[in-house]
């Protein structure tokens, strides 16, 4: 049994508490990947709208939940801050200019949905249209390239490989968001975005295999983990999830494509921290076990993470259960 005393000097209950937190820290990026993941596709998609009430459909359907979606980037990056500090410093010192970037498209993003709202005016309503558009095509872009960089360990804020990264995870997004709208909309708007869903996949598996290819080329010090079985286990698992979502969307399966989708934003989560193990920060050389915080801290916020995060994902299931099934023609829940 774990003492008071002992927590100073051993890990809890012997635990390997440096790769969970990695692990963790992982699980919080495709949790954010995947929630506001859907609501970036959506917003790409808006550009595909001409009809006013079609628009409302699409803002309504993200609207209760794309702010709430955004706490996993907060928390994402309050768990790198606490568990792996330095690493923490080093990718925002490294990468700032892109992080700030990131932020305004980010609040673009948010910004331009609630300004929508505020005229009846052609031109206003125009204006914030494409702003909404910018901003969830920017910031999932600025994501993968964000993402490429720490995997592979760069110097410069935009390599070949960060953007064919940064182009993948866009497509992943639309992936999402048509698959998100699969559930919350009726009709021939429905089937416009089944369409659009099944291109997408199609993008995003060919795009995930050049960026794959273009990392296995230019990255030599990458290539042996190519050959680990979850690699090319999770490989398989994305050509196959995508299969089952183009035929779950072609034959209207939409809550198979949505769960599909769930599973190939986690694939590629997943590949990523398998590509970066046991590695942390390969341009400071920092494995888990270099960077992760001394053994009290790491203990007690272990414990206090596995108190808070149930009930962060207890609030993300009531707050969809308040908001579940399609949203209606004039843009609202039934």
């Amino acid at each position: 049994m774990t003492s008071v005393g002992s927590l100073a000097t051993k890990p809890l209950f012997g635990l390997p508490l440096a790769e969970l937190w990695f692990a963790l820290l992982f699980f919080i990026f495709g949790m954010f990947l995947f929630l506001d993941g859907f609501d970036f596709g959506v917003g790409v998609l808006f550009a595909t709208r001409d009809d006013d009430h079609e628009k409302e459909q699409l803002l309504a359907a993200v609207g209760p939940f794309w702010d709430g979606n955004e706490v996993w980037l907060v928390v994402f990056g309050g768990a790198l801050f606490a568990a792996f500090p330095s690493v923490y410093a080093n990718l925002f010192s490294r990468y700032y200019l892109l992080m700030f970037a990131i932020l305004a498209a980010l609040g673009l993003r948010g910004l331009a949905p609630e300004m929508y709202e505020e005229r009846e005016n052609d031109r206003w309503r125009t204006l914030w249209g494409y702003s909404f558009v910018i901003g969830s095509t920017v910031t999932p872009f600025l994501l993968g390239l964000f993402v490429m960089n720490w995997l592979l360990g760069a110097t410069s804020l935009i390599t070949p490989v960060g953007v064919l990264g940064g182009l993948t995870v866009l497509t992943l997004t639309i992936v999402d968001g048509a698959a998100f709208l699969g559930l919350k909309t009726r009709g021939a708007l429905r089937g416009e975005m089944r369409t659009y869903g099944i291109r997408a996949a199609v993008g995003y598996l060919g795009g995930a295999i050049i960026t794959l290819g273009a990392i296995y080329v230019t990255e030599p010090g990458l290539r042996s983990s190519f050959r680990s079985p979850t690699v090319v286990a999770l490989i398989i698992l994305t050509a196959t999830l995508t299969g089952i979502y183009v035929v779950a969307l072609r034959k209207r399966r939409y809550y198979a494509a949505f769960a599909a989708t769930v599973a190939l934003v986690f694939g590629f989560v997943g590949l990523v921290a398998t590509l970066l193990f046991p590695v942390v920060d390969r341009t400071a050389g920092l494995t888990i076990r270099d960077a992760i915080i001394s053994t009290l801290p790491l203990n007690l916020m272990s414990i206090m993470a596995s108190v808070l995060l149930p009930i962060v994902l207890i609030y993300f299931i009531v707050l969809y259960s308040a908001f579940s099934g399609p949203v209606d023609t004039e843009g609202t829940y039934g």
